[in-house]
C-alpha cells in the first residue's frame, strides 16, 4: 500500500456486476476459458458471492480463480469450494506480523493467516504471491519456502515491480529472479526444476519430498513476456493487454455509450491485434505525461 494510501472511487465509476458479467460473456464466446477476479480484496464488494455463482454457471467458462489479500476471505472458503472455484492466489508479502504491518499498513496479519489456514483445511488449490522488496521482506524468503514442506501450496516469489504509485521507471534491481532462486537453493540445495504449465508466468521448482512447490516470477525483468496470454480489466473498465501499458481502451464508457455486443467484440479484437510484444514495448508506448506507474492497489492485483 502506498504511504499516502489510495483514493477510493465512487461506485458509479467502477464496473457494475452486470457490466462485468456482460464483458465476461462476450469474452467467453470469443474463446476465453479462464477468468480471475482480483484484489486487493474482492470480498469487500457487497454481493460478490452472487456474482461468482452466476459466473460459475456460465457455459464455456472452465475456470474461475480469485486473487485475495485474505482480509475477508476465510469465512467464504467452504462456499467457494462448493461453487467449484478453481484456485485462490493469496497476496502475502511477509510471515512476520511486524513486517506485514509495515508493508500493508494494516494490523490484520492474524486475519490473513486464518484465511490461509482455511484454504489448507478445505483443500483449496492455493498459491501465495510474495513480492520481494529489498528494504522490507528478504528475511521471509526461507520461511515462505519452508511452508512447502508440509503444506500443498505453491509459494511464488515475485520480483518487485514499479507499481507503487510513484514514478520509478525501469532500473536494475538487486533481487531479481536469479538471485531469489540462489537464496532458496542456499537453504535447500536439492531444489529441482519441475515442469511449468502452459503460458506459466513462473519458473517452478520443488524440494524432493515436499508437499508444495516454489516459483519465481520475473515480473520486472520480464523474461516471461513471450508466453504471456493474459489480459486485464481494471475496476473502472480500462483494458490492459500488458501490466506496463497505460490502458488501451475503456470499455466502461464504451458500454455506457450504447455499444452493441458485436461492437464490443470488434473492439476487443482490435486491442488484442495491437498488443505490445513485451513489457518493455508496452512501457515505451506510455503517454509521457502519465509515465509514472500507478499502484497495484488501484490496477487490481
Amino acid at each position: 500500500m502506498p504511504e499516502h494510501g489510495i483514493q477510493f472511487s465512487p461506485k458509479k465509476e467502477v464496473l457494475s456486476f452486470e457490466e462485468m458479467e456482460r464483458l465476461v460473456g462476450i469474452l467467453v464466446e470469443m474463446g476465453i476459458s479462464k477468468v480471475r477476479i482480483t484484489g486487493g480484496e474482492p470480498f469487500v464488494r457487497k454481493n460478490l458471492m452472487d456474482f461468482l455463482e452466476r459466473l460459475s454457471q456460465m457455459e464455456g467458462l472452465q475456470q474461475i480463480n480469485i486473487t485475495s489479500n485474505g482480509t475477508y476471505l476465510a469465512e467464504h472458503v467452504p462456499a467457494l469450494m462448493d461453487m467449484g472455484i478453481h484456485s485462490i492466489n493469496l497476496s502475502l508479502d511477509s510471515l512476520d506480523p511486524k513486517r506485514f504491518f509495515e508493508i500493508t499498513r494494516r494490523d490484520v496479519f492474524d486475519t490473513v493467516w486464518s484465511a490461509y489456514e482455511a484454504l489448507m483445511k478445505y483443500g483449496m488449490k492455493t498459491k501465495i504471491n510474495a513480492v520481494l522488496m529489498e528494504e522490507h521482506n528478504l528475511d521471509d524468503i526461507i520461511p515462505f519456502a519452508a511452508l512447502t514442506e508440509k503444506d500443498k501450496v505453491a509459494v511464488r516469489f515475485i520480483e518487485e515491480m514499479p507499481f507503487n504509485g510513484g514514478s520509478k521507471g525501469y532500473v536494475p534491481i538487486k533481487w531479481n529472479a536469479r538471485r531469489i532462486l540462489e537464496e532458496v537453493k542456499g537453504a535447500y540445495p536439492t531444489l529441482e526444476k519441475i515442469e511449468d504449465g502452459v503460458s506459466s508466468t513462473s519458473h517452478n521448482y520443488q524440494v524432493p519430498g515436499f508437499a508444495g512447490t516454489i516459483g519465481v516470477i520475473p515480473a520486472y525483468t520480464r523474461t516471461i513476456c513471450g508466453t504471456c496470454d493474459r489480459i486485464r480489466m481494471t475496476p473502472k473498465g480500462s483494458l490492459k493487454t500488458c501490466l506496463y501499458d497505460d490502458g488501451v481502451f475503456n470499455f466502461r464508457d464504451f458500454m455506457r455509450g450504447g455499444a452493441t455486443d458485436e461492437e464490443i467484440r470488434q473492439q476487443f479484437l482490435k486491442a488484442f491485434g495491437n498488443r505490445a510484444k513485451d513489457g518493455f514495448e508496452a512501457e515505451a508506448r506510455k503517454n509521457s505525461e502519465t509515465s509514472s506507474f500507478e499502484s497495484m492497489a488501484t490496477i487490481g492485483g
